[in-house]
């Protein structure tokens, strides 16, 4: 470690050939809080070892807020270099006064050359009291001013995760319960959907004796009903359709007698066979979504969907 000489003067610490380092202030004067620049200098010969002040330097009665420094420049033997430090400072002196030391390795030891000192006068902003020695005369004022008030993040975020645990705690509660209570109001309102468009199509039929409006009941029909059981049968045949349910009477006659009027082109005299086959579609269609409301749990009155009576042969 090298040791550390006592401050000598800069005519006794500097060596041969080299000059006392200089330290002056680049503006005559300061206020308080305001930065000013100190600019550092030396001039030494090319063999020496030169270290200047860093931040953990002893700045007062100013402090430290940046630096600047230069690269060394030497010609004939000779280096200058040299550093600028911007300070500030809070003191109220009227003349404040700034040393700062140049560390010079010589061999094993260190040679502390301190600068003359650079002194920088303090303008003042505050008015003059009119007394000499006097303290400016206090008004006293305790009315309260309005405080805008804040917003309060904290409970807020917490009363927002509390509501959303409270949420969670109950559709995990009742996830099933209300599963079911949705998938009912679907099924209503799909089933108050169908009956509209249907007899909107058979109406249609009824005006116009058009194949088209009765194909397009059919495949309402069997589209509602995929829906509803979750298994498609559009792509089924009548036959295929008629074993799905179990040979049900009702859908076999009436695809029977859709299928001889579409495909066979069998009109009857009058609309009797097909205003059946669409009474007889529709009952099953109502027959089918009660049976699913049922299995639900939705209590559904007896008797809501009645059986067509077929007509004589």
């Amino acid at each position: 470690m090298l040791g550390l000489l006592p401050q000598l003067t800069a005519a006794q610490a500097a060596p041969a050939a080299s000059e006392a380092p200089t330290g002056r202030f680049q503006r005559p004067t300061v206020r308080v809080g305001e930065v000013i620049d100190y600019e550092l200098f030396y001039r030494h010969g090319a063999t020496l070892e030169v270290i200047f002040p860093d931040s953990a330097a002893d700045f007062s009665p100013f402090e430290y807020v940046g630096r600047r420094y230069y690269p060394t420049r030497t010609r004939q033997g000779r280096s200058l270099d040299r550093a600028v430090y911007r300070l500030r400072t809070f003191a109220l002196d009227s003349v404040q006064t700034l040393v700062l030391p140049v560390t010079v390795l010589s061999g094993r030891d260190t040679l502390l050359l301190p600068t003359a000192p650079a002194q920088v006068r303090l303008v003042r902003t505050a008015p003059t009291p009119t007394g000499a020695g006097e303290a400016p005369v206090l008004r006293q004022n305790l009315q309260l001013l309005p405080v805008e008030p804040q917003f309060n993040y904290p409970y807020w975020l917490a009363g927002t995760a509390l509501l959303l645990l409270l949420v969670g705690a109950v559709v995990l509660g009742f996830r099933r319960g209300l599963r079911q209570r949705y998938r009912r109001y679907r099924l209503r309102k799909n089933h108050a959907y169908f009956l509209a468009q249907y007899a909107r199509h058979v109406e249609r039929f009824t005006l116009s004796r058009s194949l088209t409006n009765m194909e397009r009941a059919i495949t309402l029909w069997k589209n509602y009903l995929s829906t509803l059981e979750d298994y498609n049968i559009t792509s089924l045949t009548t036959r295929e359709i008629v074993a799905h349910y179990q040979n049900d009477a009702d859908v076999s006659l009436a695809l029977r007698l859709a299928d001889r009027v579409i495909y066979g082109n069998q009109f009857s005299e009058d609309d009797t066979e097909t205003d059946l086959a669409f009474e007889l579609l529709r009952s099953f269609a109502e027959r089918q979504y009660t049976h699913v409301l049922r299995q639900l749990g939705e209590p559904v009155a007896a008797g809501t969907a009645r059986r067509p009576q077929a007509p004589a042969a």
